[in-house]
């Protein structure tokens, strides 16, 4: 078997294999509506799936849209149902960081689909997120490994080692320039975290097939819809109107653990970049601006995570990007950059080049220390428009060791701008 298809074959089972769900069988929650799309035609049509029209060669949101189909095309109709709903409130805002499974997130869970099915989901995703080295796809990936390790470490509890190979080797490489360590050798004990069970084997839902993919509204080139995907320590939310990305936020990512080495070599620190874009800003600040910038309120996790949506704060802190030099007005870029990142090169351009423009009134914050690395560690970026939060926490799994919460929301472009939250 060559390398390529030794990778495909080991990332299958990172989605697969800590599921423990038997295929076609899904696990749905909290009543979430459906889709009037999904359920049109004939009741012979319906049964076998409504077939969605793909376009190979479609460029930009088209090509999504067309994934999107070729997607929905591997489904039954039972499986299209549970995937394609409306895009409400409701379905839109219900995402969370918690290993809780379909109880707070709508769509198809990863364990549930085929081989077959899985590969258009990544395509899905590759197409909406970018496939080279440092995009959302590539961040997506190793997200999901990450949970592979924890649903390991939970399935090995009882064990005297912890696992080694707890991460398959998959198609991203790791972060260039990583600090990394290996797999934590203490082997978590006691009760599961809180949150949820979520159906995977290692307790607290944990588990790379364990993730949710939902069409929110019928993907089109025309009008209203939004990809919905995540699950533990993921939220990846993108609407689309009129064949443009109008928003890609809100985006959860956090990461436990922070870094691993899986058995081929290969060492893995998916929020890398996150952090160490943080680290340079802050590290650019003199005593005077760092303590322009500290918060006089601790943190013990994000503040605009899930259902809190609409809930900035009415006043700005911190010191004001106007007040900084010109290289580090470009440190701030370089620091939102990775979050926008997530989603295709041409919206990460644009959203970037608003940040830009906003720059003068954007101020940056933090509590606890700047190194990240210690429980309460927080830094913030708040512009007119975007919102960035990177906060420390102690772990959860890996006791001894912190992970890493983030939420990137946008002011004027969560969700596409569809809810109004008071």
């Amino acid at each position: 078997m060559s390398r390529e298809r030794t990778s495909q074959a080991r990332r299958r089972r990172a989605w697969r294999g800590a599921a423990g769900v038997a295929a076609g069988v899904i696990l749905v929650g909290g009543g979430f509506a459906v889709a009037n799309a999904s359920t049109s035609g004939d009741a012979q049509k319906a049964a076998a799936g409504v077939h969605y029209p793909v376009n190979k060669k479609a460029a930009g949101v088209a090509a999504v849209v067309s994934a999107a189909n070729a997607f929905l095309n591997t489904l039954d109709s039972t499986q299209q149902t549970e995937t394609l709903l409306d895009f409400t409130e409701e379905n839109a805002t219900a995402w969370s960081n918690l290993p809780c499974g379909s109880s707070c997130r709508p769509g198809i869970q990863t364990g549930s689909l085929t081989e077959d099915q899985l590969t258009a989901l990544e395509s899905v995703l590759k197409v909406a997120l970018g496939s080279g080295k440092d995009t959302g796809y590539d961040h997506v990936m190793q997200t999901l490994l990450a949970d592979e390790v924890l649903n390991s470490a939970g399935s090995s509890s009882s064990s005297s080692a912890a696992p080694t190979d707890s991460a398959p080797s998959a198609d991203p490489s790791a972060t260039a320039g990583s600090t990394s360590t290996a797999v934590p050798t203490d082997v978590p004990t006691g009760a599961p975290p809180s949150g949820g069970t979520g159906g995977g084997p290692g307790g607290g839902g944990y588990g790379s097939g364990v993730y949710f993919l939902a069409f929110l509204g019928t993907p089109s080139a025309t009008g209203t819809w939004q990809l919905h995907f995540g699950g533990h320590h993921l939220a990846v939310n993108i609407t689309y109107k009129d064949g443009k990305v109008a928003g890609a936020s809100p985006f959860f990512s956090g990461v436990e653990p922070t870094s691993w080495t899986a058995e081929d070599g290969t060492t893995y620190a998916p929020m890398a970049k996150f952090r160490d874009g943080l680290l340079k800003l802050t590290g650019s600040l003199s005593d005077t601006q760092l303590a322009t910038a500290k918060l006089s309120t601790s943190f013990s996790d994000v503040l605009l995570g899930p259902d809190q949506d609409g809930k900035f704060p009415a006043t700005k802190e911190g010191i004001p990007v106007s007040s900084l030099s010109a290289k580090q007005k470009k440190l701030v870029l370089e620091a939102i950059h990775p979050w926008v990142a997530d989603v295709d090169d041409a919206t990460a351009k644009q959203l970037l080049k608003t940040y830009e423009r906003e720059l003068n009134k954007t101020y940056i914050a933090y509590s606890g220390g700047t190194g990240l690395d210690t429980q309460g560690d927080y830094v913030r970026i708040d512009g007119p428009s975007v919102w960035i939060e990177f906060v420390c926490q102690n772990g959860v799994v890996y006791r001894d060791q912190i992970h890493y919460h983030t939420v990137y929301r946008d002011r004027t472009r969560d969700y596409g701008n569809e809810f109004s939250f008071s």
